[in-house]
Formats: structure tokens, C-alpha cells, sequence
């Protein structure tokens, strides 16, 4: 944001009722505290609060921006409230005309002779403007550029401050799509639309729904930070989605067809070939998160042979013949192999 001259004369540190010293945290704090007690929607038609919220607005907008509140500090020094502009005095180390005092055609003292020298701050930030290469919009000093001229009005039409916000909503509505309500930090409710296949952690920006602007400039944005639930059976990697599926003993062995639930809402028959193992991955194209206009992600699905805990007579039967039809097998012989090297 472009330092304002106005800055000079408004204690933005005092708008929002903290010190100088005010961490980030205490800052944003504040202002929240504030914006809900003044906001327009808890007080209709009273043009004192709507006065106060756009202050409180303007205050946190320069305060809650690290560069800009080094400028708006190094203003405030220079306009009032800090180092005064006074000749040294004798034996003195010299005061800001040292600095300034080549810039008014004087000396020490100043062009009015020893003593106390009347500085106006347009002056001192307009001749900053035109030593710096005579640019009508203004020039720098120590680091701080300051947007004026030869002591004219500052343009003060500024965009309002963003918004961070954060919601959190279940995986299928992340896949689906869908609107949300967000009660934003400064007491308002607004509706939100989430796009279908949104990702953990994505950011969406809601125009306009901001701190209103200064000086008739634009409302800031709100900016959206989603987070997508874990679900209890579909895991999120990207776009592709994977899922453990339980499979009978019989159906790894020989081979079968199962449906698997897909996060729209439908199914897939999804093809197990015989002797399938715990953890074999079988894909299914498309069927995963949408990807905008590139179609969608994958689904996994990871099988797991799942045996009953209480087998009956029968069963146990069945399981020591395959047992012993299948014992010249060695099922562990790969992973042993594996193991050693």
C-alpha cells in the first residue's frame, strides 16, 4: 500500500486500542474485537459506528502489513509525536536540520536564523520527492517512498484490507462440490462456493467480500484456506483416491468380481484376478477426484483377504485341505530373499 499523508495526523495504534509496541497477534486480536462491535449489520443507520468501522479497517490494513507499518512509523516520527525539527544549539550534536538544512538554502539554524525552525512535513517529504529525481509523485528517504509531491494532498483511495479465513469440510463434499457459510472475523456471514475437487490446504479467493475500502476504493477479498477431512475409508493422495477393500480367502484364490463405492456416490465392479494377495493394487481410471477440465484422478483399490475370527467345523476342514494341498508352496520364500539383501 502507498504511504498516505493523512497518516501524519491519525493514531492508527490508537484506533485499535493497543501500544506501539503491539505484536502481529495483538494487532489482528483487536481488530476483530472491533470490527464486530461497529460492524454496519449490528448497527443499522448509525453513521457514528459505520464511521468508527471504516477506521478500525483502515487502522489494521496499515498495521497488520509489516512494510507498511514501518513507513506508517516513520511517518508519524517525523510528522509529530516524535523528533522535533530544532537547531542543535551550541555544542550540540545537531538535530534533523543537519539533515534538511542543505534542502532550505540555510544553515544550522535554518533559513529564519538560530533557534527553532518552523518545518513543514509536506516541505521536508516534497523536497525529498524532487532530490530524488524530481518526480511529482514523490521520491525516498531511508528506505520509506513517499507518494507526494511539493506538499500536495495525497491520493487516500485505497483498496480495503483481505480477509484470512479458514473453513474445514468432509472429502465428499470436497469431490462433489459444494456452498458454504463462513462467519468471517468481523461478525458478517457469507455464502461461498467450493469447487468440486478442491485440494487440502487450497486457497480460494472471494472477491469483494473483504474490509470495505478507503476513500471509495474497492472492498478487499476474502482468502479461503480449505481443509479436507480424512474420511475412514478413502485415502486422498492428489487427485487419485485409494481405498482398502476386504476379499474373502476364496475370492483372492480363484478369482471373483466385487463392487466398490466410489466417492460420487456410485459403485464400480472392480475385477480381483485368482490368486491375489493382501495388498495387490488393482485401478480403476477416472474414478477419483475431479481435476477440473482434465477430467479426474484414479481410484486404488487395495485389497485385503480378510479370514472370520470363528470359523465353523466345516470351514476349518475346508482351510487344513487347502492347507495341505498348497504346503509344497513356499509363500515366504520372496520375502525372505528380500530380507537379505
Amino acid at each position: 500500500m502507498a504511504a498516505s499523508q493523512d497518516w501524519i495526523s491519525k493514531d492508527f495504534y490508537k484506533t485499535l486500542g493497543v501500544n506501539k509496541k503491539a505484536s502481529a497477534d495483538e494487532i489482528k486480536k483487536a481488530y476483530r474485537k472491533l470490527a464486530r462491535q461497529y460492524h454496519p449489520d449490528r448497527n443499522p443507520g448509525d453513521k457514528a459506528a459505520e464511521e468508527k468501522f471504516k477506521a478500525v479497517g483502515e487502522a489494521y490494513e496499515v498495521l497488520s502489513n509489516p512494510e507498511d507499518r514501518k513507513q506508517y512509523d516513520a511517518i508519524r516520527t517525523f510528522g509529530g509525536g516524535g523528533a522535533r525539527f530544532t537547531s542543535g544549539g551550541a555544542g550540540g550534536a545537531g538535530g534533523f536540520e543537519d539533515l534538511f538544512g542543505g534542502l532550505f538554502g540555510g544553515g544550522r539554524g535554518g533559513p529564519g536564523g538560530p533557534g527553532a525552525t518552523n518545518i513543514n512535513i509536506d516541505d521536508i517529504l516534497g523536497s525529498f520527492g524532487a532530490s530524488a529525481g524530481g518526480a511529482s509523485s514523490g521520491g525516498g528517504f531511508g528506505g520509506f517512498n513517499f507518494p507526494f509531491g511539493g506538499g500536495g494532498a495525497a491520493n487516500t483511495k485505497r483498496k480495503g484490507a483481505d480477509l484470512r479465513e479458514k473453513i474445514s469440510i468432509p472429502l465428499r463434499q470436497a469431490a462433489s462440490g459444494t456452498t458454504i457459510k463462513i462467519n468471517t472475523t468481523d461478525g458478517r456471514s457469507v455464502t461461498a462456493r467450493i469447487p468440486a475437487g478442491v485440494s487440502d490446504g487450497q486457497k480460494i479467493r472471494i472477491a469483494g467480500k473483504g474490509s470495505p475500502g478507503v476513500g471509495g476504493g474497492a472492498n478487499g477479498d476474502i482468502i479461503l484456506t480449505v481443509t479436507v477431512e480424512k474420511h475412514p475409508v478413502y485415502e486422498l493422495r492428489g487427485k487419485d483416491v485409494y481405498v482398502d477393500v476386504p476379499v474373502t480367502l476364496g475370492e483372492a484364490a480363484l478369482g471373483s468380481t466385487v463392487r466398490v463405492p466410489t466417492l460420487d456416490g456410485g459403485s464400480v465392479q472392480v475385477k480381483v484376478p485368482a490368486g491375489s494377495s493382501t495388498g495387490k493394487l488393482l485401478r480403476c481410471r477416472g474414478k477419483g477426484m475431479p481435476k477440473g477440465k482434465s477430467g479426474h484422478g484414479d481410484l486404488y483399490v487395495r485389497l485385503q483377504v480378510s479370514v472370520p475370527k470363528d470359523l465353523s467345523d466345516e470351514a476349518k476342514k475346508a482351510a487344513e485341505l487347502f492347507d495341505k494341498a498348497t504346503s509344497e508352496t513356499d509363500v515366504r520364500g520372496e520375502f525372505e530373499r528380500l530380507a537379505r539383501t
